[in-house]
């Protein structure tokens, strides 16, 4: 049963999960439906899970390659591919069941949508083309919208802002983790941008473009009327502080700088997130 919970990815589904809720807590406009609330939240873990069970089924030969991901369960033989593959459908059914009767139909297209982009355009993608970090990022900024469409049934401009600050922040997080174990993909076959530019000056460059971008993506929530000035400060400085660690990579690209990276990055996602909640308006 351990194998079979670590090819959940438990820590991906929890911050799944709190984004999940942020979009939930903001399209949510009167008193706060709990049941709603839980069938969302369970159906999206299940869909969650499920993905990542098929996409490690689809690459567990890779997986085998490669240090950071030889002793998951398919390629340390604890599962069979066969097993795995079953696990992660169920899990995506149900997944589905459960935001189609206990939240709506827009809900559950939504993570179906999510899952089918991961698993059918970002995955493959990752073998052939550094784009596929772009492809990946959309279903990665899709729990605000789950979320949202969830608790209002409908998706308005306050949740693309909510996407829109999880796609940026996902570029500079995912590429320090792609310059850290830029070897590890070479030898797995997987053609992220350290590994087709091995220098690291257009992974930088990248990195520095998102994160200032960022900033001023950051700041539409409070334009919408989303949240109050507290929280205008909080992101400013926060943004900045994100964008200077990239750009401590420029003439200084070792391990240490891109752990720092992406340090910084699980740092200030919920940081932000967690202001963007507590400066809403009453």
């Amino acid at each position: 049963m351990k194998s079979y919970y670590e090819l959940t990815k438990p820590r991906i589904t929890w911050l799944i999960l709190v984004t999940t809720g942020v979009g939930y807590y903001f399209g949510n406009k009167g008193v706060l439906d709990w049941v709603t609330l839980f069938h969302c939240m369970i159906g999206t873990a299940l869909i969650a899970s499920g993905t990542s069970a098929l996409n490690q089924w689809y690459e567990h030969q890779s997986d085998g390659l490669m240090r950071r991901t030889e002793k998951r369960p398919i390629p340390a033989g604890v599962i069979t591919p066969r097993n795995a593959l079953i696990f992660g459908f169920v899990l995506s059914c149900a997944g589905y069941l459960q935001l189609s009767l206990g939240c709506n139909l827009l809900t559950a297209a939504l993570g179906l949508t999510t899952e089918l982009i991961y698993l059918f355009v970002y995955t493959p993608l990752k073998m052939r083309t550094p784009i596929a970090t772009t492809i990946g990022a959309i279903p990665g900024a899709m729990p605000p919208l789950i979320g949202f469409a969830a608790a209002s049934g409908i998706l308005t401009i306050e949740a693309w802002a909510l996407f829109a600050i999880m796609f940026l922040w996902q570029f500079p997080h995912f590429y320090a983790i792609a310059w850290m174990y830029r070897e590890d993909y070479e030898r797995g076959g997987i053609r992220m941008l350290p590994v087709v530019e091995p220098d690291g000056a257009s992974t930088v460059r990248q990195m520095m473009l998102f994160s200032l971008a960022l900033i001023p993506v950051t700041l539409l929530p409070r334009v919408l009327s989303m949240t109050g000035n507290w929280y205008v400060g909080g992101a400013v400085i926060g943004g900045l502080i994100f964008f200077w660690y990239c750009t401590r990579m420029v003439h200084d690209r070792t391990l240490v700088r891109a752990r720092s990276v992406l340090l910084v990055s699980v740092i200030y996602l919920p940081v932000l997130f967690g202001l963007l909640i507590l400066d809403r308006p009453r």
